[in-house]
């Protein structure tokens, strides 16, 4: 795993990375956003997780998921809705410029568009921060090195009437199971961030461009 992912360069390499996509999805409407933390813990770069709340509603609570939520009127744009999703869920205010720009969009079981917004929060303690219980159950950081360690990365083959559809990531050894749309989000953090260091797992059919 490169050293260096965390520092001033490897930000600015990123920022160039993402602009193009940043300045054309900040332009669109998107039903939900979240934001993908980059931090700091002990030292050790890292990506901040939620445990979803057990008490929600719906088919995705208790999972691992990304701070962020559904679009709200207020929002000026997909990232004010990934910072607002923050803040409200974790008590986590993420200014603006700490934003590094917009990753491919993904999309849920239902084809809700779902847009990560990648942001470096800087030196953190999982710990210290005070979640919404209502909204979130825990808070932890899984280290890059650990995501990037194959024996920590698996695969789910999804077939559909006997044939193949797609493949998903899955990243195991933590405090919990990252599966899902957030570890596709994981998936193309890990590509951005540590170019060549990741063998990418997700293997979807092709969207139709009509």
């Amino acid at each position: 795993m490169p050293p260096h992912c965390l520092s001033a360069e490897d930000e600015q390499r990123c920022r160039r990375l993402l602009a193009g996509a940043t300045a054309r999805l900040r332009a669109r409407p998107a039903a939900a956003a979240v934001l993908v933390p980059l931090c700091s813990v002990r030292g050790i770069p890292a990506l901040l997780y939620t445990l979803r709340s057990s008490r929600l509603a719906g088919r995705h609570k208790g999972d691992v998921s990304f701070p962020g939520g559904k679009w709200d009127p207020t929002d000026q744009d997909v990232v004010h809705t990934a910072l607002r999703e923050t803040r409200e869920e974790l008590g986590l205010t993420v200014p603006e410029e700490h934003v590094w720009g917009i990753l491919q969009p993904a999309y849920d079981q239902q084809k809700t568009t779902v847009v990560p917004v990648l942001a470096g929060v800087g030196p953190l303690d999982p710990q210290s921060l005070r979640p919404n219980p209502e909204e979130v159950d825990m808070v932890f950081a899984l280290p890059l090195a650990h995501l990037l360690q194959e024996q920590n990365q698996g695969y789910t083959h999804f077939c559909q009437r006997g044939h193949f559809r797609y493949t998903l990531p899955v990243f195991l050894h933590g405090p919990h199971r990252v599966w899902g749309l957030t570890a596709i989000i994981t998936e193309f953090t890990l590509q951005l961030l540590a170019p060549g260091a990741y063998q990418p797992r997700l293997a979807l059919p092709k969207r139709s461009s009509g």
